[in-house]
């Protein structure tokens, strides 16, 4: 059984042709342009297998028929586990999924408000608050955790995530031994290296660099996770008007570029592996030059990104639900719902980033956790459209009403009252006299309420406990649930 997924797809920003159009631009990119690939191992690799190598400029022209060859060896349907098997992830087609993204370096701490520097603890404290959160349905690694030596950064993240919730967990790794030493906790935990192939409870984020750039580590760290079978979603994030042309159109092949030079990489190393396409384009300000992550422009891209992506039959991983905003506060709301919700129609698979960002993806906000849980869910119910059939079109109810008559006491009322509308937790619906009441607060004090509520309330379902007595034994480890 996997997590509930809903279907998007009905909303197209580009039309059929125009997705052709960018799909051969990219593709003519990639031959003409090139990509430099700064790891050496990436180099050989590309060259053995035909691509037209200029080793001076570290520059690999990848012929149309390799990237249409990668696009058809690649999975067309990615599975990502989560501890508990109703938090499965099904990426294929048209099937949506929203959930939090890293990788912050601050908090908005839950007592005082204040911006700190995010910890380790932040680390497992959001994970479990993201357990509770029924509609955040995967957990992207948030934050940074500041207070450990850059060493031992990936392995702790990786557990202190998987110590806190039984769902999904992806992120982005710092250092190639960083990333096999997190397979090596995962597999402690999956029951073996099978085990974890064949319900992968963690991947990881290799990114692409625009422009046209292949990092040295990401490289080798990509070559790594491959070779594991590990999925690997393969992003890159073109800003218009500085590391891409200043037009969306100029943008998106661009994306086509870069994230088939890594899909095509992950396939000439091993072919069939799981890997996913990915996107966290954006506009730049050309007022101040400074990255945007509120712009409706971004939804429009990603939903564009989405339509390329299902035009290759492969698995997306998007973003939406952003914001410029400093704080939870009302330009936070309209920035993040109309950023998300176009990318959430247009099909896209994974959407990171949907929940806890703030300040351009420099902070997170407990809090906010608890506000985009509820405008995730918002989404979904957007997602479901409106189902029409005979029983819905409750004609012979109306006939039974009539003109005048009242349909609250109807059994078609009570049949689907509870499953046709969406109820919200954090929005206050009551009269005014009734909130004022209660202390008339707003919808950040009720959501900041719920938060402490679940951290001081919510358990996990724990990892057995000796295989944490195993992991707790290394000596790089440092997170425990005792931290």
């Amino acid at each position: 059984m996997e997590r509930k997924s809903l279907v998007g797809g009905k909303y197209k920003v580009l039309s059929d042709k125009e997705v052709e159009m960018i799909h051969n631009a990219s593709l003519r990119t990639l031959e003409k342009t090139g990509m430099e690939v700064n790891s050496k191992k990436a180099l050989e690799i590309f060259k053995e297998k035909g691509a037209k190598i200029d080793f001076d400029k570290r520059r690999v022209k990848i012929p149309r028929s390799m990237v249409e060859d990668a696009i058809d060896k690649a999975p067309s349907k990615v599975v990502l586990c989560g501890r508990e098997e109703k938090h499965n992830l099904i990426l294929e087609d048209k099937r949506v999924y929203m959930g939090t993204a890293g990788t912050a370096l601050s908090v908005l701490d839950l007592d005082t408000g204040e911006k700190r520097p995010s910890t380790l603890k932040d680390v497992g404290e959001i994970a479990r608050l993201v357990d509770a959160l029924e509609n955040i349905q995967f957990y992207h690694l948030t934050v940074y955790p500041n207070d450990l030596p850059r060493e031992k950064v990936d392995v702790n993240r990786y557990y202190a995530a998987l110590s806190n919730t039984t769902k999904h967990i992806m992120g982005g790794p710092y250092t190639r031994e960083g990333a096999l030493e997190v397979i090596k906790i995962a597999e402690e935990i999956a029951g073996g290296e099978e085990a974890l192939r064949e319900k992968p409870i963690i991947s990881f984020t290799i990114c692409a660099m625009s422009p046209l750039k292949i990092d040295a580590t990401y490289g080798e760290i990509l070559i790594d996770i491959v070779k594991k079978g590990i999925p690997v979603a393969v992003p890159t994030e073109p800003q218009c008007g500085t590391t891409a042309p200043v037009t969306l159109a100029g943008n998106l092949v661009l994306y086509g570029a870069e994230t088939l030079a890594g899909v095509t990489l992950a396939q000439l190393v091993n072919p069939g592996t799981p890997v996913i396409c990915g996107y966290v384009g954006t506009i730049a300000d050309v007022r101040t030059m400074a990255y945007t992550s509120g712009a409706v422009e971004m939804g429009l891209l990603n939903a564009g990104a989405a339509q390329l992506a299902q035009y290759w039959r492969l698995p997306f991983y998007g973003t939406g639900g952003m914001t410029d905003s400093k704080i939870p506060d009302i330009q936070s709301g309209y920035e993040r719902a109309l950023n998300l919700l176009p990318v959430a129609l247009a099909g896209a698979n994974y959407i990171h980033d949907a929940a806890g960002y703030l300040e351009s993806a420099l902070t997170v906000a407990y809090e906010q956790y608890v506000i985009d849980n509820e405008i995730i869910g918002m989404v979904m119910r957007a997602l479901r459209g409106i189902e029409v059939n005979e029983d819905t079109l409750a004609l012979d109810v109306i006939d039974k009403v009539g003109p005048g008559g009242n349909f609250l006491t109807e059994e078609h009322t009570v049949s689907y009252m509870r499953s046709e509308f969406f109820f919200p937790k954090v929005s206050d619906r009551s009269h005014r006299e009734k909130w004022l009441a209660e202390g008339g607060k707003d919808a950040k004090e009720r959501a900041k309420e719920m938060a402490k509520d679940i951290l001081a309330k919510h358990k996990p379902l724990a990892i057995p406990l000796e295989v944490r007595k195993r992991i707790e034994k290394r000596k790089d480890i440092v997170y425990s649930l005792n931290f």
